[in-house]
């Protein structure tokens, strides 16, 4: 919040979406801004709730550990104006402590304007348009592709170079684990959605791309030659990330097999 206020753009509006939080988070949000809010379930239909309060042309949404450079939303903005861009990406930078953080980082940076990441600033117009994030269809986690992909359909994109700071504290293997096991299990859903027969839903969801493909593409491989210990590292995370998706994917067709079962 205080990285919004110290912006270099001269009026912004503050709206806070809590979700039920037990900690200060309302109380220090209202030092900031009169508009803070309770909604739930899940971060679609708060995202959905916030964007409904605003009154200005366009909408940035941000997660609370998240910090913006000072340049971020007037950048967007002149972005917009000058080249009728309707959303756009903002480069994410993760930050944090500990030789996890690093390779983290150094995989982010790969994803950025690809069918990885997902737009952050959106022209409010066009996201009411297309009914903001899908809160029926598709669980927590793969909501922002789905939406990257709505909005694309109304207009052009791109992306800026100022970037957002990303503080992932202090990397615990295990609870980035639980956080990605959590956002996977809607990932059959989505795909559903699109059919699995897509061609962005194969690079999304495709071992290819999310191995080999994301990282090679625009000459980006040479980073990974460039940083072999972040490469090493970076690999060891998505195996890892691979195999609690599998662990997750079995389970779930068992479960749908027999639901098919009992219908017949």
């Amino acid at each position: 919040l205080q990285s919004v206020k110290e912006q270099d753009y001269p009026s912004l509006e503050i709206i806070v979406v809590d979700n039920n939080s037990t900690d200060n988070t309302v109380q220090i949000a209202r030092r900031f801004t009169g508009k803070v809010y309770t909604q739930g379930p899940e971060r679609a239909a708060q995202r959905n709730f916030g964007v409904k309060q605003t009154e200005g042309k366009y909408v940035l949404y941000l997660d609370a550990d998240m910090i913006l450079s000072k340049q971020v939303v007037k950048e967007c903005v002149d972005a917009c104006e000058n080249d009728s861009y309707i959303a756009l990406y903002i480069p994410e930078q993760i930050v944090g402590r500990g030789f996890w953080i690093t390779v983290r980082n150094f995989e982010r940076n790969f994803y950025n304007a690809s069918c990885i990441d997902a737009v952050r600033f959106i022209r409010r117009d066009k996201f009411l348009e297309i009914k903001g994030f899908d809160e029926k269809d598709i669980g927590s986690g793969p909501e922002d592709w789905d939406f990257d992909r709505r909005i694309q359909q109304t207009g052009k994109v791109s992306i800026i170079k100022s970037c957002l700071h990303h503080n992932e504290g202090d990397f615990d293997f295990t609870k980035y684990l639980k956080k990605k096991s959590y956002y996977t299990e809607s990932l059959d859903g989505y795909a559903r959605k699109w059919g699995k027969n897509d061609p962005i839903i194969k690079k999304q969801l495709g071992a290819y791309y999310r191995l080999v493909g994301v990282f090679i593409e625009d000459g980006k491989w040479k980073r990974l030659i460039r940083h072999p210990i972040m490469t090493f590292g970076l690999y060891y995370l998505r195996f890892m990330v691979g195999v609690m998706y599998m662990k997750n994917k079995i389970p779930l067709q068992r479960r749908n097999l027999r639901s098919g079962n009992d219908k017949q």
